[in-house]
């Protein structure tokens, strides 16, 4: 006769209480929490009170000071200011996500090259920073003119690469589609929708 086992699966939190009241603690077990629940309980994007749109993605802010919740295709994310500017620090800022988009782009650009050159490549790590300070420049937002932002960017590639290869990874980067969105500039057209109450 064949014997049924089962396993449990324990999670330590050291120094965290019972009620979970320190926020670290407690963002750490929800985390961990979804994670294991998604496999169980799949989300389906036809709940009600799911987010739902008809384009690329949908930015969302109807709880906390400035948490907004984002729909990019399928994949939910949250966005949010630091404490230090009103906000509970529970995602990245907008000036934060434009950065990792640009960050996500060259390594993926990096990656595609180097795999059809056949290239040695092991790994590949974007070090981004922007100069932009986003309350502040929500401050001026109403001014016609502001300062140019900039973008810090440095790239670590571990991999047998020459000194000709690495410079030719160096202008690939400069050639990733966000890059040259971002140098180009963009139009950006905005309209506001009508909506019953």
């Amino acid at each position: 006769m064949r014997r049924l086992t089962t396993q449990k699966s324990f999670v330590t939190l050291d120094g965290a209480d019972h009620l979970l009241k320190d926020s670290q603690d407690s963002l750490y077990a929800g985390q961990l929490i979804a994670g294991w629940a998604q496999r169980y309980l799949p989300l389906e994007d036809t709940e009600e009170g799911a987010l739902q749109t008809q384009h690329q993605v949908l930015a969302q802010l109807s709880e906390g000071p400035f948490l907004t919740h984002l729909l990019a295709g399928k994949h939910h994310l949250l966005a949010d200011e630091p404490k230090d500017y009103g906000g509970q620090d529970l995602g990245p800022s907008p000036y934060e996500l434009v950065t990792a988009g640009l960050g996500a782009c060259t390594a993926m650009t990096l990656k595609m090259y180097a795999r059809r050159k056949e290239w040695p490549i092991e790994e590949i790590s974007v070090h981004l920073s922007f100069d932009g300070d986003y309350a502040e420049d929500c401050q001026k937002c109403e001014e016609e003119t502001r300062k140019i932002g900039k973008f810090t960017r440095i790239i670590e590639v571990k991999g047998t690469l020459d000194q000709k290869q690495k410079e030719r990874l160096l202008a690939i980067a400069n050639k990733c589609p966000v890059h040259k969105t971002l140098e180009q500039g963009v139009t950006i057209s905005t309209h506001l929708q009508n909506t019953l109450q």
